[in-house]
């Protein structure tokens, strides 16, 4: 397929922004991760100490390779904490551990968000890795019918990310607030570097919706090109 000027004109501007959000989170942890917590808690017993306070105390906490791979794993209940969460005593640390903790109090509640993310997931595997192949054969064959089939499967990987939103946004505030009640967090400066660690992370969430809206819009043009 030629290069086409209008994908590089809707895509390029989010992708600088995807990749921004990207260095700007892993700078933001690596800076707080070298500032203490006066608690001197680990990441892990952050996260503990919240699940206990929450009354979730058969959660397991599991140490998962990779930097920044921290999750919350619905189907079998477990925080997955990357070595730098897991075993850290910074901001940075008990952050991101009290943010996936919070997930697990989302998942207690019942939190609509989240439980429709959960449902979305199988729907966006596969539009995730087949919407290229109806949206390439409908350009070459010319042929409107095929590129709405992908536009449907990205559009439900669209809603996956915009549904993200609430969900990643609820987590972090429900951290904030854990992390000051339990006494994991005791200082203001502490407080606001727990933000800005937080804040951060929000924004790949934000860069990537934005980065798939412009995706979407490409697509849907090229889609009434073809009418």
């Amino acid at each position: 397929m030629p290069f086409d000027p209008l994908y590089l004109l809707f895509t390029a501007p989010a992708l600088i922004l995807s990749l921004w959000a990207q260095y700007k989170v892993q700078s933001t942890f690596k800076r707080f991760s070298n500032v203490g917590v006066r608690s001197g808690m680990t990441g892990a017993e952050a996260a503990r100490a919240i699940l206990r306070a929450s009354g979730l105390d058969g959660l397991k906490i599991e140490r998962h390779e990779g930097f920044l791979s921290d999750h919350y794993d619905p189907r079998s209940r477990t925080l997955r904490l990357s070595p730098d969460v897991h075993d850290g005593r910074s901001v940075s640390a008990v952050a991101v551990a009290a943010h996936e903790a919070g997930h697990s109090l989302q998942h207690a509640a019942a939190y609509g968000p989240l439980t429709l993310r959960s449902q979305l997931v199988p729907v966006v595997q596969i539009g995730s890795q087949l919407w290229y192949v109806p949206f390439l054969a409908g350009l070459f064959l010319n042929m409107a019918g095929l590129i709405w089939v992908a536009i449907a499967l990205f559009g439900a990987v669209v809603l996956f990310q915009l549904v993200t939103l609430p969900t990643e946004f609820d987590a972090s505030k429900r951290a904030r607030a854990m992390l000051a009640s339990v006494g994991i967090v005791r200082t203001r400066e502490e407080e606001e570097g727990v933000a800005k660690v937080l804040n951060a992370a929000a924004m790949t969430y934000v860069a990537a919706l934005l980065s798939s809206l412009m995706q979407l819009v490409y697509m849907i043009l090229r889609a009434q090109e073809r009418r």
